[in-house]
């Protein structure tokens, strides 16, 4: 079975320039929906039936404000006025463009869909990304509107190459659509039958319309390497370096991430700092970029670190580690010192960073993070450890460290078989 949208195209009048010089037919949003319209045109079938309306849900932040004002919570639905057959996505941008927009402003926009954008709907919303360049849009689906078709497949290509984050929903949003968006009278929210089987295939199809950007880490792998016990468990096996890096500029709009793992003679860090390279960012603009590494950097790494981001002051570089790597080695203890002294913000994993790495990073199929034995004790064990290492009281002249840096450092594998 086909999903089902309504058709009509004649009248949108959103393709002008900045996609806000010809508005429909301009509505206001609801607050909220009720229990059982969201359960019914949120449901995240494969093939859809009777699901004629689209529902838009969506929250705007405005980088002055740390928290988005009740004002810029909603709800849209497609409407079809015999002059001016409007969808969701128009009848927002036609409320955003008279209600909010400001070229003063910074602006996050995340939308949740019921339906992914149709192919007419995706071009103005690339144009109007294209046009307001200090607006960033983050978009959830529950499900693709006929994603076999080349012309929608089209459609999301456009809004990918505008900067668009463009994802399927996956329990996470479910519940959190559930929670700000419905009137769920304090009831929580209860997945369906097949929403994780669901959002795997339709997560699949997205993956395969967008092509492959990123490599997710398997579940088992960042299990392993990731686990952060004083001990590996059994069964035995090497812990190596992964690096997974996310680039965001300030308003927190994530423009790149990515996962890197030591190859050859190249170290993760050593490739992650040539891909940030590669991407010629502009000096005037600033970004933040968040590491979750497995081991934190050998002196070598570190010293490369050091150079990457010393005179790049728009850069803000954040390494969270989940293990230290022979921490009770003086030179390795140095390269730590030696990156907090360049601004460089060097951290243990807590639980908060490996839920964000699990949903960021790894092929998870929309299942929550689950914490291993003692997860909380081991991070504040190592970071005690780290706070120590950082105290000022333990840097012996600098100078002298950062020459024995430049001089190079033993082999990792040199010094045991467990090699990064």
């Amino acid at each position: 079975m086909e999903p089902q949208r309504p058709r009509q195209r004649a009248g949108l009048g959103l393709a002008s320039k900045g996609g806000c010089s010809q508005r429909p037919r301009i509505r206001n949003p609801v607050e909220r929906l009720d229990r059982q319209t969201f359960s019914f045109h949120f449901r995240n079938l494969s093939f859809a039936n009777g699901r004629n309306c689209s529902y838009l849900c969506y929250q705007v932040e405005r980088l002055k404000h740390c928290s988005p004002d009740s004002s810029d919570w909603g709800v849209f639905q497609n409407r079809v006025y015999p002059e001016t057959p409007c969808h969701a996505e128009l009848c927002f941008l036609s409320w955003f463009c008279a209600k909010k927009l400001s070229p003063y402003e910074q602006y996050h926009i995340t939308w949740f869909l019921s339906w992914s954008p149709c192919l007419s709907c995706a071009e103005q919303v690339a144009a109007f990304l294209k046009e307001n360049r200090n607006v960033r849009l983050s978009i959830f689906a529950a499900r693709l509107y006929y994603f076999w078709k080349p012309e929608c497949q089209h459609g999301l290509r456009l809004l990918h190459h505008q900067r668009a984050w463009v994802r399927l929903m996956s329990l996470r949003e479910f519940k959190y659509c559930w929670k700000n968006f419905v009137y769920n009278q304090g009831m929580p929210f209860k997945p369906w039958k097949k929403l994780r089987k669901n959002y795997q295939f339709l997560a699949a199809k997205l993956q395969e319309i967008l092509g492959n950007t990123m490599n997710l880490l398997k579940k088992k792998v960042f299990q392993q390497q990731f686990g952060n016990q004083h001990r590996v468990p059994l069964p035995r096996y090497r812990r190596k370096t992964y690096l997974c890096y996310q680039l965001k500029q300030l308003d927190g709009f994530t423009l790149d991430k990515g996962c890197f793992r030591n190859k050859k003679q190249r170290h993760a860090e050593i490739r992650f700092i040539d891909k940030i390279t590669s991407l010629n960012l502009d000096p005037n603009q600033s970004y933040k970029i968040i590491c979750y590494v497995t081991w934190s950097p050998c002196p070598t790494c570190a010293r490369e670190l050091v150079d990457f981001i010393n005179g790049q002051d728009h850069l803000s570089l954040q390494i969270f580690a989940s293990r230290l790597y022979f921490h009770w080695l003086k030179l390795f203890q140095r390269g730590l010192q030696q990156l907090q002294a360049a601004q460089v913000s060097v951290a243990v994993m807590t639980r908060s960073e490996f839920e964000d790495c699990w949903e960021e990073f790894v092929d998870n199929q929309g299942m929550p993070f689950e914490s291993w034995d003692k997860l909380e004790q081991y991070s504040e064990s190592i970071s005690r450890r780290l706070r120590k290492i950082l105290l000022p009281s333990n840097w012996n002249n600098l100078e002298d460290s950062f020459r024995d840096l430049r001089l190079g450092s033993p082999s990792p594998s040199s010094l045991r078989s467990d090699s990064r």
